[in-house]
């Protein structure tokens, strides 16, 4: 499980974690004192739950909430004030909690307790039928319909995931593939940031972004999360061979490793 507080009083956010920390699942934590901050990092991180007071000096946080369901719809979101009268508006937003200052720990307990198990029910809802192709050009289906992509990086950047069959890769590495020799400085950086969210948005879109796993800088792809002609082949599944016909994702030129060695295979 992993928890986000937002609070731009330093104490009362050191003190909402630390309750955090003591609950019983012990779940990631990570603190900001601005909004602005909280969505950098929410642009290339996930959080299951979001602990926000309501009033923030750079972003009400009502508004703070709408930005994260946008960036992720299932962000549960639980409120924390002193002002009772922002219980409507809160509500109007489906949050999952209402809390008021000073945060009471049992309380805090039960809410998250209830958060976290509707998210679990969400997630462990039938999927939706997820296909990756990737004989031929690299494409993604969901229910029959393909998935389009904001930008062409971001799809690349998924692609070159699933070619690593689920392994964990370093930011540094995923953007060494899609740029070749382009330096890694600090403009690309952010380049590769802008990349990575327009991808995790289009994932969400689609109700499908817990296929991409992010954490502590490296990323990975959930093969059990969708059907994939390449990690079929390699079960030795007759359907996925029959259909390779000598080309793996012809759209990227890092992808020659990998047809090598299904010609080989």
């Amino acid at each position: 499980m992993k928890i986000i507080c937002v609070d731009d009083e330093k104490l009362v956010l050191e003190l909402t974690m630390s309750l955090c920390r003591e609950l019983p699942e012990k779940p990631e934590v990570v603190g900001f004192t601005k909004a602005r901050d909280t969505l950098e990092w929410l642009g290339s991180n996930h959080a299951d739950i979001a602990l926000l007071d309501i009033n923030i000096p750079d972003m009400n946080g009502l508004e703070l909430a709408r930005k994260i369901k946008e960036l992720n719809e299932n962000t549960a979101i639980i409120f924390l004030t002193g002002y009772s009268e922002h219980a409507v508006d809160a509500f109007k937003l489906h949050a999952s909690g209402y809390l008021l200052k000073p945060v009471n720990p049992k309380s805090l307990a039960k809410e998250i307790e209830y958060a976290y198990g509707t998210l679990n029910i969400k997630y462990n809802a039938p999927r939706k039928n997820i296909e990756i192709r990737t004989f031929g050009y690299f494409d993604v289906f969901v229910n029959g319909e393909a998935v389009k992509f904001a930008r062409e990086r971001s799809k690349e950047l998924l692609a070159y995931l699933v070619d690593r069959n689920g392994r964990s890769v370093t930011r540094a590495n995923a953007f060494s593939a899609l740029y070749e020799d382009r330096e890694y400085d600090r403009s690309m950086q952010k380049q590769f940031d802008v990349i990575l969210r327009s991808l995790r948005q289009t994932l969400v879109k689609y109700g499908i972004e817990d296929i991409l796993e992010l954490d502590k800088g490296k990323m990975r792809v959930v093969p059990e999360k969708f059907d994939c002609d390449l990690y079929r082949f390699y079960e030795g599944d007759t359907e996925a061979k029959n259909s390779y016909h000598g080309e793996y994702m012809s759209n990227y030129s890092w992808s020659s490793t990998t047809e090598a060695a299904i010609d080989g295979y």
